[in-house]
């Protein structure tokens, strides 16, 4: 049999191609208002109608127990294959604003059985060091996710439409290392039930609660930041002209960053614990947030930079250890359910957060919008500080 450190290799691959569908619109986004004629307001809307179709599939996976009652790993690629099909279909011609919102929303769903089935296949294959292997398998994700940013400033002499199918080929090749490399994990342990009830009654477990609102917390700030960062960027050089920086991959590398800060976070959590450095991440960028209407005005564009680049590590570092947590408060036939039904609400609530900075955009001082992203790091820190205190951090 393949040995745990010969299969995450190929989870983490795996998972960097496939989450690549994730932001393939945001990376080309002025490029698909001027060819569709779409308002300045598509951004929001089509980042959320994929939030969106996660939110709806990974609730089905949940109420269905799907990555707990089936081989995750064909799942996995058959979710693949179908949220390639949905991603390319992006480049037909005569396409509407709801058509792209249809692909994307389509997109998201099949989604909901890539991000948190690689996470509940890294489960099903390690049981010690759980919280270093999620660190490298999310940061799979944050590279995929930045992957279109690169893209865009490398294929600048294609069409758009290149990278598009250059994602969903990737999406593709991603699934089928997943589907003939990956059998099911020695420490799986699939559920024989359907138990549409299960999402609902692991909240009464305690630990699994405080570590599922602290996530809650860390995720209102992330998507809505990851979406905005361009934004950020071209606010920025609004208000300073003399600034010269390369949006997309600026936008890129302040993604793209946060992978370093995850397979660290997850190296620090063995040595220090996961309680600790995810309070201490959550805590950093809660401050960073809490500093964006300064940072806007320092005129040296290296210092700004610095800043977002900073924000990129701590915005994220938590992530793979609050599912670390979540994944050991609950037995092991109920973990993949478990990880879904967190991912829902999570992406839920990146909905709400991101059409919030959306809507202060265009009404209100540009300078304060982001202090509004501080809200779910205060509230993740206030859930989480009791458990926080019991490990005398």
């Amino acid at each position: 049999m393949t040995t745990s450190k010969k299969i995450l290799p190929i989870i983490i691959i795996s998972q960097f191609c496939c989450t690549s569908l994730w932001f393939a619109s945001n990376g080309i986004m002025t490029d698909l208002i001027k060819s569709f004629n779409l308002e300045e307001m598509a951004l929001s809307y089509l980042t959320s109608s994929v939030q969106f179709g996660f939110i709806i599939g990974t609730l089905s996976f949940a109420l269905f127990t799907i990555a707990d009652r089936f081989a995750p790993s064909k799942v996995f690629f058959f979710c693949a294959i179908l949220g390639a099909f949905f991603n390319a279909r992006l480049i037909f011609e005569n396409q509407t604003f709801l058509t792209l919102i249809g692909m994307r929303f389509l997109t998201g769903f099949f989604l909901a059985g890539i991000y948190p089935i690689g996470m509940k296949i890294a489960t099903d294959y390690f049981d010690k060091g759980l919280g270093k292997s999620l660190g490298y398998l999310v940061g799979a994700l944050v590279l995929g996710t930045a992957l279109p940013h690169l893209l865009k400033d490398i294929l600048q002499g294609f069409s758009w439409k290149t990278i598009i199918i250059t994602i969903s080929v990737l999406a593709v090749f991603g699934g089928l290392l997943m589907l003939l490399f990956v059998p099911n994990g020695p420490y799986r342990k699939a559920s024989k039930k359907l138990d549409i009830t299960l999402c609902f009654s692991i909240f009464k477990n305690n630990n699994f609660r405080k570590a599922a609102f602290g996530y809650f917390g860390h995720m209102w700030e992330l998507y809505a930041f990851w979406t905005f960062v361009p934004i950020i960027l071209k606010i920025y050089t609004n208000l300073h002209p003399n600034s010269s920086i390369n949006i997309a991959l600026t936008s890129f590398f302040i993604i793209a960053i946060g992978s370093l800060s995850c397979v660290l976070s997850g190296y620090l959590s063995e040595k220090i614990g996961a309680e600790k450095i995810a309070f201490l991440a959550l805590l950093l960028s809660c401050i960073c947030c809490l500093i964006s209407p300064l940072m806007f005005l320092i005129e040296n564009q290296h210092i700004f930079i610095t800043y977002l680049l900073f924000w990129g590590m701590v915005v994220i570092a938590d992530s793979p250890l609050f599912s670390t947590l979540v994944a050991q408060s609950i037995e092991a036939k109920n973990k993949g359910t478990a990880l879904t039904i967190v991912n829902c609400i999570g992406f839920a609530i990146t909905i709400v957060s991101i059409e919030i900075i959306s809507n202060l955009n265009n009404t209100t001082t540009i300078n304060y919008t982001y202090l509004i992203l501080a809200i779910g790091p205060v509230l993740g820190l206030i859930t989480f500080s009791d458990k926080i205190r019991k490990q005398k951090i």
